[in-house]
């Protein structure tokens, strides 16, 4: 929960900087009784802890810290398809992350990418493919390991569920956009195989897709998904704009959007976990979210030495790419 102490800092903090720049104590006085007043109406509370922790601290096979196959595994087998689901459950990985998508038909089926062109052997935008055309193609096909996993096909994802049910793994749905649709479709799974509710968890970069999914059912375990400087910069710290202006106001962008991951978006979706990129990730961090009962995981952990940090000094659970070898870091 929210200390009361952080409440009043956040709160006199949004009234100062109103005040510096209305120069008008009765609006900065309006404003702030508003947004207070919203957050305390519109807020959802969290899951009760012990659903949370079936889902976020799953007991390990090795008495360790929760791992997690990055899209299934994406080093080790072909990435979302159910080999991927197979090998991470053999590789001994407490669960799986899975991204959501939707063919031209509006069937929910795994893929991370817009388009099929850098996993399969075809080409085009997901959302232009029929379920029939994509089942055509060979998800293995670009993969290091094709020979091994040769005609492996892209699933449903309710093939997909039901293959991390039967491997007793965690699902860490990622949901990337059109959360209207895709909150439907989770619910719909939710009702279906109720085991969900303490078996996996929604998690988006986007908070309105954790918003829809708390609103439609508060019983989901949900989690925000973040990146420091992600509007401005690219995951290895390129730049995404030309123009220093440009740089400049993504810049700004993205210190009022980390203020609000830690301050407000938090605890307005009611949020069990925060899914943060692994090199922004201390112990001071964990303590942070820890005083306010959410969970931090880190992504995407590829390296010995990384894992070594996570599983001994951290104590936390994290994401890979693999669970047997190291691998190129993922942006």
């Amino acid at each position: 929960m929210l200390q009361i102490g952080d409440e009043v800092v956040y709160f006199s903090a949004v009234f100062l900087l109103v005040v510096l720049g209305t120069r008008s104590a009765t609006g900065a006085s309006l404003l702030t009784a508003f947004l207070y007043v919203f957050m305390v109406m519109f807020r959802f509370p969290p899951v009760p802890g012990d659903q949370a922790g079936r889902v976020l601290r799953p007991r390990a096979p090795s008495g360790g810290v929760p791992v997690v196959a990055h899209r299934g595994g994406s080093h080790d087998a072909p990435e979302n398809t159910l080999a991927a689901i197979r090998e991470a459950s053999r590789n001994g990985a407490t669960g799986v992350e899975l991204d959501l998508s939707f063919t031209a038909d509006g069937v929910p089926v795994l893929m991370h990418d817009e388009t099929v062109d850098r996993t399969t052997n075809g080409s085009g935008p997901v959302s232009k493919l029929q379920l029939v055309q994509l089942k055509r193609l060979d998800a293995a096909a670009c993969h290091r390991l094709k020979d091994k996993f040769s005609g492996e096909k892209v699933p449903t994802l309710q093939e997909a569920v039901e293959e991390c049910i039967r491997h007793q793994l965690t699902i860490f749905f990622n949901v990337k956009d059109q959360p209207d649709k895709a909150v439907a479709v989770l619910h719909e799974m939710y009702k279906k195989f109720p085991v969900l509710y303490n078996s996996s968890i929604v998690s988006s970069f986007e908070p309105k897709v954790i918003y829809k999914m708390r609103q439609t059912d508060p019983n989901v375990v949900t989690a925000l998904i973040h990146r420091p400087w992600r509007l401005s910069r690219f995951g290895d710290g390129t730049s995404r704009s030309l123009s220093t202006s440009g740089q400049l106001w993504m810049g700004v962008l993205d210190v009022l959007l980390d203020w609000a991951h830690h301050h407000i978006l938090w605890k307005l979706c009611g949020v069990s976990a925060i899914f943060m990129q692994k090199d922004f990730i201390s112990l001071d961090y964990v303590q942070y979210w820890a005083e306010r009962g959410v969970e931090v995981v880190g992504w995407t952990v590829n390296t010995a030495v990384e894992k070594h940090y996570y599983q001994n000094l951290l104590k936390i659970g994290y994401i890979t790419d693999s669970l047997l070898e190291d691998c190129d870091p993922h942006y």
